[in-house]
């Protein structure tokens, strides 16, 4: 619970007020996803958006604190400001409706959030335009629903969506991430991907973002972003960001025992010709000749041709090689068919 003096002194800030749109219509129209996962601790946003670089505006995470969805007429305050109350000791409904008593446009926002502690909590302003709405979870596993001017409270997700076709959007959503299996980052596609088939944004599809963020789970374990993905603007960004969630993956996931393999001679034989040819156009190749077992020499210019091919999470210095990394490096390098 938020101490009765901080409450009173955040109540007695008001938030900056934003400037009138000049068209209505430039409002972030979206729909989302706030996710946790209780075994993980994962906490993230899936999003997608007739609007551009939506990743920019909606999705807010911080390890060990919460994730909000901020859309609509968005006010990014509810991010920053959301995540600093649950960082408090908030609850993700307390901290909603500290914010929503702060902010004098509160009917033309839609905003989702979820703590570490699973509470979950979603709200669609009465002014938000149709059809508008969201979903949670009961802690018996049944969902809630509800339309425009009501907070619902929940665990686990909330989801929410304004401008579209129907209320068919968030259902699906919040059906497809309680039946999912896998990652957080898994079930939050996969609810993405649901939500369009349930007709989505009625003007359409522009631009999307998955957020992940789980402690020291950043790049070389140097930050909390676990997964930072946006799709700025393409024809269809849910397809797009799967792509590149399957590129990140590759690049930033560290290997997984079950994946490592030993470099024996026949693993020496298919990647000694490359470290023998690569770089392409420059004088000195990564390895000067043939070695044919996996010794120091070639060692050293299999970790030296890694960190060049931005394989750097997955180097090794034990005399293995991660199974992922060896088939895209030999699928990279296969002669073009003939046509």
């Amino acid at each position: 619970m938020v101490p009765a003096l901080l409450a009173l002194l955040l109540l007695q800030q008001p938030l900056p007020l934003p400037r009138a749109p000049t068209d209505l219509l430039k409002r972030v129209h979206t729909y989302s996803i706030v996710a946790w996962d209780s075994v993980t601790g994962d906490l993230g946003v899936a999003v997608q958006s007739k609007f551009p670089n939506v990743g920019g505006i909606v999705p807010w995470a911080r390890a060990g604190v919460g994730a909000v969805a901020t859309q609509s007429l968005a006010n990014t305050d509810f991010g920053e400001q959301g995540l600093a109350l649950m960082a408090m000791g908030a609850t993700a409904p307390e901290a909603l409706r500290i914010l929503m008593r702060r902010d004098p446009r509160v009917p033309q926002r839609q905003v989702g959030m979820v703590d570490a502690r699973g509470n979950a909590a979603s709200w669609t302003g009465d002014s938000t335009f149709d059809w508008a709405g969201g979903r949670t979870m009961t802690p018996g596993g049944d969902q809630v629903a509800a339309g425009k001017g009501q907070v619902i409270v929940g665990r686990n997700f909330a989801a929410q969506a304004n401008i579209m076709v129907s209320d068919q959007t968030v259902q699906n959503m919040a059906d497809a991430f309680q039946r999912a299996r896998g990652s957080l980052a898994d079930r939050l596609m996969a609810a993405l991907v649901a939500g369009q088939v349930g007709g989505g944004d009625k003007r359409g599809m522009e631009s999307a973002a998955l957020l992940v963020v789980r402690a020291n789970a950043g790049y070389l374990g140097m930050n909390d972003r676990y997964i930072d993905i946006r799709v700025y603007d393409d024809t269809n960004p849910i397809r797009e960001l799967q792509r590149l969630y399957t590129l990140h993956q590759l690049y930033f996931f560290q290997s997984r025992p079950e994946d490592l393999i030993d470099i024996a001679p026949d693993v020496v034989r298919r990647l000694e010709p490359i470290l023998l040819r690569e770089p392409v156009g420059q004088a000195d190749k990564f390895l000067d000749a043939p070695q044919g077992v996996a010794n120091a020499r070639f060692l050293q210019a299999l970790e030296n041709f890694m960190y060049w091919e931005n394989y750097d999470v997955r180097v090794r210095n034990d005399g293995k090689i991660d199974r992922v990394v060896l088939d895209d490096i030999l699928q990279r390098r296969q002669p073009p068919r003939r046509r």
